[in-house]
């Protein structure tokens, strides 16, 4: 039996104490701290502030890392995160023995200050996900009501607007019962990782699109990212920076060479030129991009590099980390994608908005390579690699659950469809050594999870 099988049985145990009533906690709450294999207590809201409501869209890099670190400066990947989700998933495992919460209508509709045939079933919904308080049951949708539709919408990566959109009413409806697998999966990831937490590292959650910049255990940067596609998922790793490359080239990837860059050429021979790349053989000599076999049926045996410049796909800035995936984190030249909501749109790197204020922050301990010297030195259009003093670590997680410190519990859409492929593998595995321990072959091997 696995352990997150084992967690999830010792919550019938748990069902019945009463302090699991309210087991979801929101906001700058600060709660007692939870003792091991205990559920937090929960946190009051109509204590807590509702989130702000931006009045204008962000539209630059600073306003959008600005807003995105008042969220909260809690670290979504720590030392604590394992245990913080398993509480979680013990609270909420209580909550589905006693019902769960309700589904609210689709066609369900809500106005400020209007009574409307949901709001009580809204309100009941709300009350016990611990976004609005246990004694505001009845009345028509009010400031208080707003306020925790405000609550319950950044807590699942919504803009905070206190309107019950189609897109906050679908995720209110999720069940308890999914919100559980979320948090079993997130779990599952967390005890296969073997990160090594330093006084500074970087995080990437894939599902958020955000990476957070930690450093003495509190966040001080929070960044837009844009992460891979669907189809060209980001990977989870950890790694460690060990470089900031100034005007960087960009050496295209043999299989967008093969593809893209290939279908480019067979429609346009000029592509190449006004793209300002050239093409370079194994010793990295130019060569005839009229001499290449652009078809795309084979595998390219040379190698394509753009330019550095505003042209440039990686922008004006590449955070090195080597490993394994040849994926890094990098400026971007279509910054205005940094304002959608949906950002998975890249071939697996991850591109980061306000990335020259990231750049700063990793190299603060060379004070030669404060903001203003970054920014002259890439005005300058010179390519320069800037090596770590002292590497950082970073790790791109894929979290679509957790809890952080102040117990408020999070959650994102699984945007790869990973959860559920990795409980069934899970189960799967788990239910084979179920059935090797129970072997006459292998029962006296005690083979266990």
């Amino acid at each position: 039996m696995s352990k997150r099988h084992a967690m999830i049985i010792a919550v019938g145990v748990l069902a019945s104490a009463s302090a699991l009533a309210q087991t979801e906690t929101v906001g700058q709450a600060t709660p007692k701290p939870a003792t091991a294999g205990t559920v937090p207590a929960a946190a009051t809201p109509s204590h807590t502030a509702a989130p702000k409501t931006a009045t204008t869209p962000a539209s630059t890099p600073e306003s959008r890392s600005a807003a995105a670190l008042a969220l909260t400066h809690e670290p979504t990947y720590d030392e604590g995160s394992a245990q913080r989700i398993k509480e979680a998933a013990f609270s909420y495992s209580a909550l589905a023995v006693r019902g769960g919460w309700p589904t609210i209508p689709a066609d369900a509709k809500f106005a400020l200050g209007v009574q409307g045939t949901s709001d009580d079933l809204l309100r009941k919904r709300l009350i016990l996900s611990g976004d609005l308080s246990a004694d505001k049951t009845s009345g028509a949708f009010d400031q208080d009501l707003a306020d925790a539709v405000k609550r319950f919408q950044a807590r699942h990566g919504l803009a905070p607007t206190g309107t019950v959109t189609p897109r906050t009413l679908a995720a209110m409806n999720v069940s308890v019962q999914k919100r559980i697998r979320q948090l079993e999966a997130s779990l599952e990831r967390l005890e296969n990782m073997n990160f090594g937490f330093g006084q500074r590292y970087v995080v990437v959650n894939i599902p958020a699109a955000f990476a957070e910049a930690v450093e003495n255990d509190v966040v001080v940067r929070r960044y837009r990212v844009i992460v891979g596609k669907t189809e060209k998922p980001s990977p989870t790793l950890t790694a460690q920076i060990t470089s900031v490359v100034l005007n960087p080239t960009w050496t295209v990837p043999s299989s967008i060479a093969k593809t893209e860059i290939s279908a480019h050429m067979r429609k346009d021979p000029t592509y190449l030129s006004r793209m300002h790349m050239e093409v370079l053989d194994a010793h990295d000599n130019p060569i005839d991009p009229h001499s290449v076999d652009w078809s795309g049926t084979r595998t390219p045996n040379f190698t394509v590099r753009q330019h550095n410049g505003t042209f440039n796909a990686l922008g004006a800035v590449k955070i090195d980390m080597p490993n394994s995936y040849s994926v890094y984190m990098h400026d971007t030249n279509q910054r205005n994608l940094f304002s959608d909501d949906y950002r998975f749109d890249s071939h697996g790197c991850s591109r980061v908005d306000n990335v020259r204020d990231l750049a700063a922050w990793l190299l603060k301990d060379q004070p030669k390579w404060g903001r203003a010297a970054i920014d002259a030195e890439i005005a300058s259009g010179q390519h320069l690699e800037v090596a770590m003093a002292k590497k950082v670590p970073v790790a791109w997680i894929y979290l679509t659950a957790w809890m952080t410190k102040d117990q408020t519990i999070q959650f994102r859409n699984d945007v790869y469809n990973q959860d559920e492929q990795l409980l069934e593998a899970t189960a799967e595995e788990a239910a084979f050594f179920g059935r090797a321990a129970g072997h006459p072959l292998t029962a006296h091997m005690h083979v266990t999870q």
